[in-house]
């Protein structure tokens, strides 16, 4: 039996599953989710089917969280899509479910769950949830709302298809998803938008650019800067690929102080290997796409210094 078997088997054997993501989550975290949820409600309309989690910031406009209280949890099945860890699964409610299972694309470092499926090779783990539905179509359903949030997941994680891990099969997917009744311009444009004050500290961003003559760079936003502009950690996503849009800059980082005065680190590379760098400051991810966590400016500089050290051996 395939894992993709097993984990149809064990939602047909549950009348209640609660579905979680990762934290501070982007469109391919609710993408995922609501996803999953919208193609099991309407593959088992008898069944309970709930979304847990945290805030979802600004994306609002994708995605609502239901309210899961503690109860829920007895004899549910618990499905955890796009989160590489545990402890970085958005509702600490998720261990008092019955059965556990981890559906994701990140490097499967810290495996979890009851039955876990990693596909690396997928863009986005919005297209291994379109996959579970296309290999059990006579048995799924994918509604118009929920190939909406599996194609914002595959927008959103393939950087609206420029990242290297679109392959011919996502773009397959994603045609695929474009056959079903929903807004596409109106999806993109509401990913790509961003609030005027945000705009505005990208002036500050690319004016406070810090690079390096190998093609390393990191911009560094205190605490000072994000209060002068009324901006939060969470709505600073937009700003991480600007430093990309440069032609020499190879690889780089946006550290956000946060307010108890560590910095979360977003690291993004155009060729070299940046994960290694984040696993060593509490952090993970994808190959050129990783998050981290820096206690203080002297271990920002470290982690600069080791972007700096894999672009030169890069190139």
């Amino acid at each position: 039996m395939t894992i993709q078997e097993e984990i149809l088997k064990k939602i047909k054997e549950y009348q209640k599953i609660i579905i979680h993501r990762h934290q501070s989550p982007d469109p391919d975290a609710l993408g995922s989710q609501g996803g999953l949820a919208e193609i099991l409600k309407a593959s088992f309309p008898e069944k309970t089917i709930l979304k847990a989690g945290g805030s979802v910031n600004d994306l609002g406009f994708l995605i609502h969280m239901d309210e899961v209280p503690k109860e829920e949890y007895e004899g549910a099945l618990v499905i955890v899509t796009d989160t590489a860890n545990a402890p970085r699964i958005s509702g600490e409610l998720y261990a008092n479910g019955e059965k556990l299972i981890k559906i994701d694309h990140h490097p499967d470092d810290e495996p979890y769950g009851d039955l876990s499926w990693v596909n690396t090779g997928a863009s986005s783990c919005s297209e291994i949830i379109y996959d579970f539905y296309d290999q059990f179509q006579s048995e799924l359903t994918l509604t118009d709302e929920g190939a909406r949030l599996l194609y914002a997941g595959i927008v959103g994680d393939t950087g609206r298809f420029m990242y290297p891990s679109t392959t011919p099969h996502t773009l397959q997917v994603a045609s695929n998803l474009r056959e079903y009744d929903f807004d596409a311009p109106l999806l993109n444009r509401q990913i790509a938008e961003m609030p005027l004050k945000v705009a505005k500290l990208s002036g500050y961003v690319l004016q406070n650019l810090e690079m390096d003559e190998s093609g390393a760079a990191r911009i560094v936003l205190p605490q000072s800067i994000l209060l002068e502009n009324d901006v939060l950690d969470s709505e600073t996503s937009a700003l991480i690929p600007l430093a990309g849009q440069i032609d020499n800059v190879v690889a780089w980082g946006l550290f956000v102080e946060q307010p108890e005065g560590n910095y979360r680190a977003r690291l993004r590379s155009k060729g070299p290997v940046i994960n290694t760098i984040a696993k060593k400051h509490n952090g993970g991810g994808h190959p050129l796409a990783s998050g981290a966590k820096a206690v203080d400016l002297t271990e920002v500089d470290a982690m600069y210094q080791e972007i700096i050290e894999a672009v030169k051996e890069y190139n």
